[in-house]
Parts: structure tokens; C-alpha cells; sequence
């Protein structure tokens, strides 16, 4: 079953989940033929039930101690803009799309996102352009993150927080 997994990380990015179980966005999905959406929803005060979405099967869960199991049966990533999840979902060699949390102050995330994708590894949006980015994405442009950089990763989060 063609999955989708959309995690927030320890966060609470409640307007992701509403924006990905939207009837557009999950119609979008269905579309592209997706069935099967898995939501890690965090510290937010939603947690969709299974019958939440008219076009997709749906399983929500706050958090466990691995989610690589849910990356690894997955065919997308939907992600918050977390380095964790990022790096994460990359490593595992998934499709990403990434979701910038746009509310933040001081949002490192975008840095990070926007480079990530000039790069060719994710596409990225925010959440109010979500629907327009599930229309027009093309997940053949993603290349391979390399493998086995983490201190080129490192000194790149660095330098975009200007910690050095």
C-alpha cells in the first residue's frame, strides 16, 4: 500500500497536520496514488482518527523511540524542517517534502530547507502553499543525500545558525 509518512518531530506543528489531512491535500494524495497516510503528530493538540479522511486510510501516534520503521515503508516524507528529521528521512533514502514551519522566529529551518533543495535532495513549502506544492511535484528531480557526511552536515548547521 503506497504510503505516506508525515512526521512534526518533537514538535508542535499542528497547522501540518491539519493542512496534509485536508480534503485537498488528501484527495491530491489519493490522486498521486497514495492510500495509506501515517501522521507522527507530536506534542500537538491534534491526533486525527482512522476515519479522519475520506480518500486515505489513516494511523496517528504522538511519538515512539524509532520512527525508522515508518520511514523505512514509506514512499513520501512529509517533514517538518527539524534537522533530526531531515537528516533522518534522507538517510533512509526517501522522497522528502519538507514543510517550513513559517511561524517560527529566527527560522533556521528555512536556511536549512532552502539549501537542502537547491541541492536537489527535497522539495519544500509552507503550509499555505502545501496544496500547490502537492500538485506540481516532481520527486524524479531528488537526488541521494550522500551518505556518511554527518560533519560536513554539522558544519553546514553551524554555519547557518552562526554558531561558528
Amino acid at each position: 500500500m503506497k504510503t505516506v509518512f508525515v512526521t512534526v518531530g518533537t514538535t508542535r506543528f499542528d497547522e501540518l497536520i491539519e493542512s496534509v489531512t485536508s480534503s485537498e491535500a488528501t484527495q491530491l494524495l489519493k490522486f498521486r496514488g497514495y492510500e495509506r497516510l501515517v501522521l507522527q503528530v507530536g506534542k500537538g493538540s491534534l491526533l486525527p482518527d482512522a476515519d479522519s479522511c475520506a480518500h486515505l486510510s489513516v494511523e496517528a501516534f504522538r511519538f515512539k523511540d524509532s520512527i525508522a520503521e515508518d520511514m523505512k515503508q514509506a514512499d513520501l516524507v512529509i517533514s517538518h524542517a527539524g534537522a533530526g528529521s531531515c537528516l533522518e528521512a534522507l538517510g533512509a533514502g526517501k522522497p522528502l517534502l519538507v514543510v517550513v514551519n513559517d511561524k517560527l522566529m529566527d527560522n533556521h529551518q528555512l536556511e536549512l530547507a532552502r539549501q537542502l533543495h537547491m541541492d536537489h535532495h527535497l522539495l519544500y513549502c509552507t503550509c499555505s502553499t502545501l496544496i500547490e506544492t502537492l500538485k506540481n511535484m516532481d520527486l524524479s528531480v531528488l537526488q541521494p543525500f550522500p551518505p556518511g557526511q554527518p560533519k560536513n552536515f554539522a558544519n553546514f548547521l553551524d554555519k547557518a545558525l552562526g554558531v561558528k
